[in-house]
């Protein structure tokens, strides 16, 4: 079993995942080679991964056969299971505790030349809903506190299957990032009375520099302090802590700019590898007025080397101001702000 081991110094957590290491891939600096084409994730290997969670498939098929749209399935590799206890453990100074969680793969469209950009409307909602129901159904477990949703798209931004899919993981802690972000947060609302996500969101529509999207319910920015070039976050106008507490109408919305800003991206840096994470807020906690969701996207454009690891500084060449204008004025669908 994976644990969880604590960094005595900084605070922050690793997992020391045994079984992932049984993959020959991830310690090879070689591309792995096709094995004639075939894919786990296609419609008609369904016995090829771990029995589906959630599934949005035609009327009257069965459960783990063809005739599904959208499948959740068990990582057949995780980082963290679901079974087993946390069982706690003090050595000495250090902390650790079982690798418990939940590692689950996304399985976006039954189609293997379909992009996450280029879904339809309706199959990017039903992403988004997938998303939601399923942190809906994890935070019923009381051993876990958050859950991270993200894609890796592209071979560079480390993704080993070609097949759109995204990926949770759900962890017995609040990842180290996330409680930054929180405290950050807290101390300015503690200071101001106000969230910061929201003055974020009203100074940057009221400047424009750096808005590259925005529609009715969502704006998408290049933040200030970019630590990527065409770094991108969207996050919904209107104040909400918790992502799965999106309305039906901010979901069709949220698909909508998604999807646009990911053909952009697209466009503009030739299909580029990338991530998206989506920072929400943690289960065990209630509505917040000073913390914010949304969705970070990083495309795959730089390497970070000796200075940024050891530094925690990061490089970035491109000014998001610039990355804003360029990303705004290319379009792609007749979607100018």
């Amino acid at each position: 079993m994976s644990e969880l081991r604590k960094d005595p110094v900084t605070g922050r957590w690793v997992i020391i995942s045994t079984e992932r290491g049984r993959r020959p891939s991830d310690f090879s600096m070689e591309k792995a080679k096709s094995r004639g084409g075939f894919c786990p994730l296609c419609p008609g290997n369904e016995d090829k991964t771990p029995p589906e969670i959630l599934a949005f498939r035609q009327e009257g098929t069965p459960p783990n056969k063809t005739g599904w749209r959208l499948r959740v399935v068990p990582n057949k590799f995780p980082a963290l299971r679901v079974e087993g206890d946390l069982n706690r453990e003090g050595l000495g100074l250090y902390d650790k505790m079982n690798g418990i969680g939940a590692h689950e793969v996304i399985i976006e469209t039954p189609s293997h030349e379909e992009t996450f950009s280029n879904l339809s409307a309706k199959t990017f909602e039903e992403v988004l809903w997938a998303f939601r129901d399923r942190m809906v159904d994890l935070k019923k477990d009381i051993r876990l506190r958050y859950a991270m949703i993200f894609k890796n798209h592209g071979e560079a931004a480390g993704a080993t299957l070609e097949h759109s899919h995204s990926q949770l993981i759900a962890l017995p802690i609040v990842p180290h990032l996330v409680v930054e972000e929180m405290a950050g947060a807290k101390d300015y609302y503690n200071y101001k009375e106000r969230c910061i996500y929201c003055d974020i969101i009203r100074q940057e529509i009221r400047q424009g520099e750096r808005v590259i999207l925005e529609n009715s319910e969502f704006v998408v920015l290049a933040p200030f302090a970019s630590f990527s070039p065409f770094e991108s976050w969207i996050l919904p106008k209107r104040h909400n802590s918790f992502f799965e507490e999106s309305q039906v109408h901010e979901i069709q919305s949220l698909a909508a700019i998604f999807s646009e800003t990911l053909k952009r991206l697209e466009k503009a840096l030739n299909f580029p590898p990338y991530n998206f994470t989506l920072h929400t807020t943690p289960f065990n906690e209630k509505r917040l007025e000073y913390y914010h969701w949304h969705f970070e996207i990083i495309p795959k454009l730089t390497k970070f080397a000796g200075f940024e690891w050891g530094s925690g500084f990061f490089i970035n060449p491109t000014p998001p101001e610039e990355a804003a204008q360029f990303l705004r004025e290319l379009g792609t669908s007749g979607e100018e702000r």
